[in-house]
């Protein structure tokens, strides 16, 4: 789901089993995308998966590093990253957002070949699209909590300049 002028285009790794089925993404239980999206004030309620199209009307997108879908993620092959990283490229080039988000550091790592990068904005853009790397919303990545998710998140809306939609996370700055 990508339209010209976003603001965030959020990318996830690939389709789950799941969200093949249904169509949606991040439509697996438990998934905490979308709860995440709203904490951080993206959207002003939490959409489930199959109101993805509400995005829009947010100024967000959302699409995928590979299409095929797996049951996880680790399943996808070097090749197939690097390929997605291509094709997703095209893509942002093509609709041109203010921000691409690649939704888990490993994916962004495989995909674009930066071995060292973090959660967080990135050096590299594509045009005049910035980068940033968000923390996997897997219930597979329990270091991240949702609260911690969502600060993450906030920290991406405001650089973004997306107005606070009603998420009740404040974004705190690291002191120095």
């Amino acid at each position: 789901m990508v339209a010209d002028g976003l603001r965030v285009l959020f990318c996830g790794i690939n389709p789950g089993l799941m969200s093949a089925a249904t169509g949606h993404h991040f439509a697996r239980p438990g998934n905490r995308f979308w709860p995440v999206l709203h904490l951080s004030g993206f959207t002003p309620g939490q959409l489930r998966p199959d109101e993805q199209g509400e995005l829009l009307s947010y100024g967000l997108g959302i699409t995928n590093v590979v299409a095929r879908a797996t049951a996880r993620a680790d399943e996808l092959s070097p090749e197939e990253y690097v390929e997605g990283g291509r094709l997703l490229t095209a893509r942002v080039t093509r609709y041109a957002p203010r921000w691409l988000a690649v939704v888990g550091v490993t994916a962004y790592r495989s995909a674009f070949g930066e071995r060292k990068a973090g959660v967080g904005p990135q050096e590299r853009t594509i045009g005049d699209t910035r980068v940033w790397v968000l923390p996997n919303p897997s219930g597979l990545n329990a270091h991240w909590t949702a609260a911690t998710m969502a600060e993450e998140y906030a920290r991406l809306r405001e650089a973004a300049g997306v107005a606070d939609q009603g998420g009740s996370v404040s974004v705190t700055t690291p002191s120095s």
